[in-house]
């Protein structure tokens, strides 16, 4: 018997883990900015990471921490309000001390330490402030502290993000837990801006990062905001045991859907929360002859200007859509397409019935949209992308992101 039941919390909603969230000084608005994830005893420790060639010095710490410790790790800490990212030595020094004074202050392994960081690139990390602040974010550790580390890795996310659910099976239950942030420079292509998954179920480092990246496929890589991979994307997750629950081959199904439901609320929250974004939409592309074709024209789909722009505005212009899916590089038929605004098909098999356009414009005003492209090859693969709308607030946010 396998049941997945959403509860209440984030990260440290499962059991033995704390948390904390405070402003120590890097963003001058006062906002929250040092986030500390802990974990009562060292856990399995796995995490997928951008594919962006300009990664930031956090990312080789924690992969370096991950490869010497044998996937094992006691804490995350990150600062948001910069990205120490394309900071040269200085910037791969910060990331060293960061993870070092987190781990003096614990009394753990530097390399039981994974470092993450967020903001603006090119800008060095107030070491004066992080010095100050990592005491206290020790000091702040609660088993409630999820909320407060979910804001506190914020930056122009509208709200936080963090989902935490219990897994039932036939040999106990365990909870899953999560946070995220991501609002703008979405389209991970592994993970999202940053995603932190824990659970008290004993799960070694193979097992872990198997599910961590089987559940991204469908979730935070099956997302979009603008199509920008960004130079800090990860997802790190720990897993400390403390159910009493072994996650072994038989029961690995109950991991893998524990923490896909967790990632796949997290990942459509960063969406719903995209720069400027106004609507949720799901772009299912069907009739692909093969796997990788239906991502490839449903990426190409959501990640549009033209589409995005069309379902801001409310027109149910489904010649974008055939325009997109036919030059996505994906196997496509005109005369066997199919393109279907929520339950209106609005072009089938060459023919154009537009005598639904103003049912379908009245469909687009809603917030939760269902858009649906089969590519009329007759193959039976399909995939699904969340994107948002394309406003005029997302120039404006960056427009002026620096400045």
């Amino acid at each position: 018997m396998l049941s997945v039941r959403r509860i209440d919390g984030g990260v440290t909603a499962p059991s033995g883990f704390r948390a904390s969230g405070l402003h120590c000084g890097i963003k001058a608005s006062g906002k929250p900015d040092l986030s500390l994830i802990v974990s009562d005893t060292p856990a399995t420790a796995a995490g997928i990471f951008t594919i962006n060639l300009a990664k930031a010095a956090p990312i080789y710490r924690c992969q370096d921490h991950l490869a010497s410790s044998g996937g094992r790790a006691v804490a995350i800490v990150t600062n948001s309000g910069c990205a120490n990212a394309c900071t040269g030595p200085q910037g791969v020094a910060d990331a060293r001390e960061m993870g070092q004074l987190t781990a003096a202050a614990l009394g753990c392994r530097e390399d039981h330490v994974l470092v993450a960081s967020t903001g603006v690139i090119g800008v060095n990390l107030k070491m004066d402030k992080i010095r100050a602040g990592i005491p206290q974010a020790v000091a702040a550790l609660t088993h409630d502290g999820g909320a407060a580390a979910a804001r506190a890795i914020m930056t122009t996310d509208p709200f936080p993000k963090e989902c935490a659910v219990e897994v039932t099976t036939e040999f106990g239950a365990f909870r899953v837990g999560g946070i995220a942030k991501g609002s703008g420079m979405i389209e991970p292509r592994m993970a999202t801006m940053l995603g932190y998954l824990t659970t008290d179920a004993a799960v070694d480092p193979v097992m872990l990062a198997r599910a961590v990246t089987e559940a991204s496929r469908y979730t935070f890589n099956a997302i979009t905001v603008d199509g920008e991979p960004s130079t800090n994307d990860c997802v790190l997750a720990l897993a400390n045991g403390a159910s009493g629950v072994e996650i072994t081959e038989n029961i690995y199904p109950a991991l893998f859907e524990g923490f896909r439901a967790v990632a796949q609320e997290l990942a459509l929250g960063i969406v719903r929360g995209g720069e400027g974004a106004t609507k949720l939409v799901a772009i299912t592309v069907t009739g692909a002859k093969t796997d990788s074709d239906a991502w490839l024209a449903a990426k190409a789909i959501a990640n549009s200007p033209l589409v995005k722009t069309a379902i801001h505005g409310g027109d149910p212009n489904w010649g974008r859509l055939v325009a997109a899916a036919g030059r996505s590089g994906a196997a496509f038929v005109l005369d066997g397409a199919r393109v279907q605004i929520g339950t209106l098909v609005l072009f089938e098999n060459g023919r154009p019935f537009d005598e639904l356009a103003p049912k379908a414009a009245d469909y687009l005003t809603g917030t939760d949209l269902k858009i649906e492209v089969d590519l009329g090859t007759g193959g039976k693969h399909s995939a699904t992308v969340w994107t948002c709308d394309l406003s005029a607030e997302y120039v404006k946010i960056n427009a002026e992101y620096r400045t």
